[in-house]
Parts: structure tokens; sequence; C-alpha cells
């Protein structure tokens, strides 16, 4: 071979491995600019507080400010479509709870597929409920309520934050489980629900966590039960309901979603990125103050199973509810 050919075919090697590394510099990594977290919630509320203490840490590991935009309305189906419809590149997220599994149950119609339309992410907590009672209610502890409430079908009632709200899926769920008829008293937010319990105009209320604790440190209400399946460390001489009622579990959630086919390598990276910040130390005490149980190994697939799950569970108590928006 002459040493002309050897370079022109070297030359002709160089070039047809040109174009490879060329795209390759032109696919920059994600995220190269911020990203939008859209809480299908009202700013202040207990998911917006939770999510703002959340992008800090998780905006540090991912490298881009996380922005939580608030997108309210129609029982988060305004902001969920938002998402729904948004291009999947990983600058759209969504952080929902428990209302996505309930939705499909509750409305009519739905502007997005709850499962279709939406690629998991991970969970990132859970967030447990307090059943509260006035401080007249005639029964002194779990066992007690439990036997007044299925003793005395249709006379005993609840205030929830509205229909298919977390306390009305609890308190359903206790129904369903133990045949007791409690009625259902919806309001516009759990505050108002708490007052009236406070003032024995409603017996009884299944609050998050947080704010029930809150009315149960002040002494305008008693504390009867936590919803997790298990005692809660901020209450560790409180039963579950589960004592006395087995396979009880209910609670909100806050879990992570992007639009349907985002690139699996995007959600590696905002699953990586997660994991991490659930790890930190000060997102993990503001958690504990906001009695949340923080999830610490999140997984994509996981996520869609729980899903899938919840879906079937709250579309049984749903049913048996007669739980309707439309």
């Amino acid at each position: 071979m002459t040493t002309r050919r050897f370079f022109c075919l070297a030359a002709a090697a160089g070039a047809l491995a040109l174009p490879p590394l060329a795209a390759q510099a032109q696919e920059p990594s994600y995220p190269q600019r911020p990203i939008t977290l859209i809480v299908p919630y009202a700013a202040g509320g207990p998911t917006d507080t939770f999510a703002r203490a959340l992008v800090r840490p998780w905006s540090d590991k991912l490298g881009q400010p996380i922005i939580v935009e608030n997108r309210t309305g129609a029982g988060t189906l305004v902001g969920t479509e938002i998402v729904a419809r948004a291009q999947p590149n990983g600058y759209t997220i969504l952080l929902t709870t428990v209302a996505h599994a309930v939705n499909p149950s509750i409305h009519n119609k739905m502007p997005y597929r709850t499962v279709e339309d939406f690629s998991p992410v991970g969970m990132a907590a859970k967030a447990p409920l307090v059943l509260v009672v006035n401080q007249k209610f005639p029964a002194q502890n779990l066992t007690e309520f439990i036997d007044y409430i299925k003793a005395h079908p249709g006379n005993v009632n609840y205030g929830s934050a509205g229909v298919g709200s977390a306390p009305h899926l609890g308190a359903e769920l206790l129904n369903y489980m133990t045949g007791a008829k409690t009625v259902h008293v919806p309001y516009r937010g759990s505050a108002p629900a708490m007052q009236d319990v406070i003032g024995g105009h409603v017996n009884f209320m299944m609050d998050s966590a947080p704010t029930g604790l809150a009315q149960v440190k002040a002494g305008t209400v008693r504390l009867l039960a936590t919803t997790m399946a298990e005692r809660l460390p901020q209450t560790p001489d409180v039963p579950a309901v589960a004592e006395a009622t087995p396979g009880y579990e209910a609670y909100t959630w806050n879990a992570v979603f992007t639009p349907a086919k985002t690139p699996e390598s995007i959600i590696a990276k905002l699953n990586a990125t997660l994991k991490q910040a659930l790890q930190e130390p000060a997102l993990e005490k503001q958690a504990y103050d906001m009695g949340l149980v923080l999830e610490k190994n999140p997984e994509p697939a996981a996520l869609a199973t729980f899903l899938n799950d919840e879906l079937a569970k709250w579309s049984k108590v749903a049913k048996a509810a007669n739980m309707s928006v439309d």
C-alpha cells in the first residue's frame, strides 16, 4: 500500500467516525434549564408545603432549579391535565396525591387517562391521617369508637375537606370495612370541617396529621387513632386503626409523574436525584415535623404497581359510598 493511499483511507475512516461524535456533542445532558413541578393544589396547603421543601434539595441534586407552579381546579384535574398534555422532555412534571387514584371513580368524564398518559418517577412521601373526635363524644378509645358507630347507624357524622378528599376516603374506608354507617358532611376545605368538630356540630374527622395533631395539642379535640398500617413515630402511644380493624390503611401520598413517553434516561435521572433528595437530613426533619413518612427508595415500577392497587382499592370504596362529584 502506498503512503498516499494509506493516508486517504485513514482520512476516510476518520470522516466516517465524525458524525456520531458530532451528534453526541449536540445532545446536551438533561437538564439544561429549569424544571416546572406542577402541584394541582393551592399554595400554602400541605401538598404545596411539602413540594417546596422537596425542591430545595432536589434542585441541588439535578443542577437546575425546580420551580413549583400551583395549578388548581376541578379537584386536581386542571393541573394534572397540563402535565398529561406537556412535551415528554422532563421539563414539566407532576407532584400529585391519592386524588390521582380516586378521580376516575368519582368523575364521569376525565380529560386524561390516569395510567396511560403518565410515566411514574417515584413515590416521595406518605401522609397519614389522624382520627379525632369532639371532646364530648362518648367513646374514649378506638375500640369504643368502632363499637359506638356500628351500634348507631346513621346517627354519627363526620366532616371532610370535600368529596374524594383524603379525610372523606379514610372515613368511608372505615365504613366499608366495619359495616358502620356514619354520615358524610362535606366542607370546602379541612379547616372549616375541623372547626365544626371542635364546636360539636360534627362528631369526628380524619384529618391530616400536622393539622389534626396541632388541634390535639391545643386540647380542642381528642385523638383516638392514626391511619397507617402501623403506629406513627410521632405518636407511638396512639393505636393504628388497623389494630381494631385488621387490614385498614388510609393515607394520602405525594408521588412524581412525567408525561407519558418521557425518555427512560430522563426518568432515571429524575428518579436517582429524587432518591438523593429524600435522604437529606434537613428534608427528613421537615417531613417529620409535617407528619410525613418519606419514601427512602422510590422506584418507577413500584409506583406503577402502587397506583394500580390504589385505583382498585378506592374504586370499591367509592362505589360502596356512592361517591360522585358530577
